[in-house]
């Protein structure tokens, strides 16, 4: 009798054999009729995946074109200048680095024993994957820390975390623009925080940013320790094997020439204009017949590893915020998108597994196998069966309890979690997103959701600059919403106007106040 399951299981296996990564799609319900009506599509994607890596204009709201793929290759770069710029940007953050560990670039009083990150997407949850997927506490020449919000609280945290080793922390921050609120906060607070202990922030500060931007200005002005460049055919979410991830990982002692090496292999392997060849566009395909195209099923990403804890997160950032879009590239509106969501197995197999399993079947799910338990000696739990194993088994049960109550996923298994498997993880979904992107016929390289947020927030801010200074001007009243409303005259909002004098109750006790009323809305706010 034939296993079915086992035929299956080898038609739709794909082995990358230059990385040792194996692909499992057998347990996706799609037949070969399913992907044969999407070979034109994909023909029409690698056309446009190879027009993206030759340099043309892939944004074309913003004039710009996209080359993360040149950042491990700068030989494709379409002209030498650009070429160049990636070349002397690796080296420079070698040369750096290396003048760090050396400790000819130092602190005010000592070696850099810690690395602060300012940042704030990308531009922070990049360096936060790889330092916790490829960092060790025994071996890492910094600590790395973080701002990633604009949360005081959490900044504070990392300040009393740091105590007086702050004449001994190295800062990046990174911002290409130079002008994002969230890395400029941080910034402040951390030029505050240095000048409370009598040092200098430009003597501990580096900056990744624009060439010409707010930033790069500043950093030239106060004579900051260095600068690295950002460009604009980068995407923050496709930013990390630039110097926004090459120099935090360097600094924290990893091979960033492996990580640029995995990357290119990857891509090498993604670019063959072959569907059931590509892993890219397989995963691409999936994801499409899975959701019938329009993002009805979720992405469940589980990696059976905990360095990789972070992976769903960063996979969160780069696929939600590429192919979320509301309209597709002809203006048509679509709302297109696929939500991601993850955690680390086996810790799963105790929460939100138990729903995949029995709750809703609108999902699916990818697996993330280490074939690499562990570097040195191994212990024995039970007779011939080790921690390790029980990983092992718990993912290879999950998946087949998911799979026996028809639920789909699929798996990718690496050798082991190091520079080159990471390098290949990130270069592998990115050329997913932009297949799939192709396929929706969306702009997966803009975000016009993100700039909306930011400028709602700007006229928050604005609105509560309004309403601080017209109780500065009639002090001597006490205002309730509505009149503060009545007064703001064409600034109506009620609702926003409430929520900032409840928020401004709370953060300025010693001059705003409330005055308290029967109903919550009929309270008023005065200056005193």
């Amino acid at each position: 009798m034939v296993d079915k399951n086992w035929s299956r299981y080898q038609r739709w296996y794909l082995r990358v054999t230059e990385l040792g990564f194996v692909f499992d799609f057998s347990r996706m319900r799609f037949e070969e009729s399913h992907l044969d009506s999407l070979r034109p599509a994909f023909e029409s994607a690698f056309r446009e995946m190879a027009a993206l890596e030759g340099g043309s204009i892939a944004n074309p709201d913003e004039k710009r074109r996209v080359g993360h793929y040149w950042l491990r290759a700068a030989d494709l770069a379409p002209d030498p200048d650009c070429a160049e710029a990636i070349r002397q940007a690796i080296a420079d953050v070698k040369t750096f680095t290396q003048e760090v560990h050396d400790g000819v670039i130092c602190g005010e009083k000592g070696p850099f024993l810690n690395l602060l990150i300012i940042g704030i997407g990308g531009s922070a949850l990049g360096p936060q994957f790889m330092s916790k997927a490829l960092g060790s506490s025994g071996l890492d020449r910094v600590r790395l820390y973080f701002f990633d919000n604009t949360d005081p609280d959490g900044m504070d945290s990392v300040f009393e975390t740091l105590g007086d080793q702050l004449e001994q922390t190295l800062v990046i921050v990174i911002s290409k623009s130079g002008g994002t609120k969230e890395t400029r906060n941080g910034m402040l607070e951390a030029t505050r925080a240095y000048e409370a202990q009598g040092l200098s922030f430009a003597r501990h500060a580096v900056a990744v940013t624009g060439v010409g931007s707010q930033l790069d200005q500043a950093a030239s002005e106060q004579r900051w320790l260095r600068q690295f460049p950002m460009w604009d055919w980068v995407g923050g979410r496709t930013s990390e094997l630039s110097a926004v991830g090459l120099l935090p990982a360097a600094l924290q002692g990893i091979d960033v020439d492996h990580l640029l090496k995995g990357a290119r292999k990857m891509d090498a392997a993604t670019r063959v204009h072959d569907l059931e060849r590509n892993p890219a566009a397989m995963m691409a395909a999936l994801w499409y017949l899975a959701g019938r195209g329009r993002g009805e099923k979720h992405m469940v990403i589980i990696p059976y590893k905990d360095r990789l804890e972070l992976f769903p997160k960063y996979l969160q950032q780069l696929v939600m915020e590429s192919l979320g879009k509301a309209k597709d590239r002809n203006g048509e509106t679509v709302n297109q998108g696929i939500s991601v969501f993850g955690n680390k197995g086996s810790t799963d197999q105790h929460a939100y597994i138990q729903q995949l399993r029995d709750g809703r079947n609108d999902f699916f799910v990818t697996f993330i196998q280490a074939l690499k338990d562990r570097v040195g000696d191994d212990l024995e739990v039970e007779d011939d069966v080790t921690a390790g194993d029980y990983l092992f088994g718990f993912l290879v049960g999950t998946q087949e309890a998911l799979s026996g109550n028809g639920r789909e996923s699929m798996a990718v298994s690496v050798p082991a979690v190091d520079a080159q498997t990471v390098g290949a993880l990130i270069a592998v979904f990115e050329r997913a997103v932009g297949f799939y992107a192709s396929l929706v016929n969306i702009n997966a390289y803009h975000q016009p959701g993100v700039e909306a947020g930011k400028k709602a927030a700007g006229e928050v801010i604005q609105m509560q600059r309004k309403i601080l200074a017209l109780l500065r001007e009639q002090s001597d009243r006490a205002f309730t919403v509505a009149d503060l409303a009545k007064e703001l005259e064409g600034d109506q909002s009620a609702e926003i106007i409430f929520r900032i004098c409840e928020h401004l109750v709370v953060n300025r006790p010693g001059d705003f106040q409330r005055h308290d009323a029967d109903d919550p809305f009929s309270c008023t706010y005065q200056i005193v």
